[in-house]
C-alpha cells in the first residue's frame, strides 16, 4: 500500500494520528488475515470475512485521507 510514497506516508503517521492509528490497525489486521489464512490464527470463515472487510475498510479510509493529503500538498 502506498508504494513509492513512503515519505509522505510517514509524515502523515508522524503528524496525524488518526491516520497513525488506522495504519497502525491495517497493518494488524493483515497480519491476523495472513496468519489464519496460513492455519496460524484458529478463526471460522465468518470471522475470516470480517477481519478482511474491515482490513479493506480500513484501506479504503487511509486511501482517502492519504489522497487528500497528497492532493492538498501537491496544490502548494
Amino acid at each position: 500500500m502506498f508504494e513509492g510514497h513512503q515519505n509522505e506516508v510517514e509524515v502523515l503517521i508522524n503528524n496525524d494520528a488518526e491516520f497513525k492509528s488506522l495504519y497502525l490497525r491495517h497493518r494488524e489486521l493483515k497480519k491476523q488475515v495472513l496468519d489464519a489464512e496460513l492455519g496460524v490464527l484458529p478463526l471460522d470463515d465468518m470471522a475470516l470475512v470480517r477481519l478482511k472487510k474491515e482490513k479493506l475498510w480500513a484501506k479504503d479510509k487511509l486511501t482517502a485521507m492519504f489522497d487528500r493529503h497528497h492532493s492538498t500538498a501537491h496544490a502548494h
